[in-house]
């Protein structure tokens, strides 16, 4: 058995594959919320990419936020600050997700015009590329889990996207709804691999609450 990993002191492999360019972000975002103002929002406010007939860009200073898709409301994924929501918007005619604060954030908002006019201006297309890279590459993860995955790698899987959670979210969100509001899978059926998982000692929940991951086995 490997050694406990404390939530709190997450392992770095698990942020190995397809790391956040956090530098990117924070380029992007020092020179498009010059102009803009911060807003404390609520958690769990639904926020839509078209306002006034045009598309926006949400501007992610604190807390964390979820895409979900229209239609059934899957959450595709989930990030924390610094993010920028809506660059990939470019020629979407109609909104094709939407986005849900998780925990109580803080935002800003620009039109998608607006920032693509400072990107041309301040010549900042390899933070956008970066950027557009890790949010498609994030999306695509989350749809190929979703189709080619067994139910036990499905749940192994969200099992690490929630170690990597902030900690108020993390802290207020049970193992089952959280897996359960990110697959098709049926919440009889992600319980009974929790608790075998439990009951094997390779994770350690309280109150539904992922407080350490011992060790997840590829095949189970």
């Amino acid at each position: 058995m490997n050694k406990t990993m404390n939530i709190d002191a997450r392992d770095s492999t698990l942020c190995a594959d397809n790391a956040k360019p956090v530098d990117a972000f924070q380029q992007l975002m020092a020179h498009l919320a010059i102009d803009t103002m911060r807003v404390d929002i609520p958690k769990s406010k639904v926020l839509s990419y078209s306002q006034g007939g045009g598309k926006v860009c949400y501007i992610l200073h604190k807390g964390s936020v979820a895409i979900h898709r229209r239609g059934d409301g899957i959450v595709m994924i989930s990030e924390a600050a610094p993010f920028i929501f809506g660059l990939s918007n470019q020629d979407n005619i109609t909104d094709t997700s939407y986005l849900r604060t998780l925990e109580e954030c803080e935002i800003s908002t620009i039109t998608l015009r607006e920032a693509n006019q400072i990107i041309l201006q301040e010549n900042l297309w390899k933070s956008l590329t970066l950027i557009l890279l890790y949010t498609m590459s994030r999306i695509y993860e989350h749809c190929t889990q979703l189709h080619q995955m067994s139910s036990y790698d499905i749940i192994r899987f969200q099992l690490n996207e929630l170690a990597k959670e902030s900690d108020e979210f993390r802290m207020k969100t049970t193992v089952a709804n959280y897996i359960k509001s990110r697959t098709y899978l049926s919440r009889s059926g992600i319980m009974k691999i929790l608790q075998e998982l439990r009951t094997g000692g390779y994770i350690t929940v309280e109150k539904g609450v992922l407080k350490g991951i011992n060790y997840l086995p590829k095949k189970y």
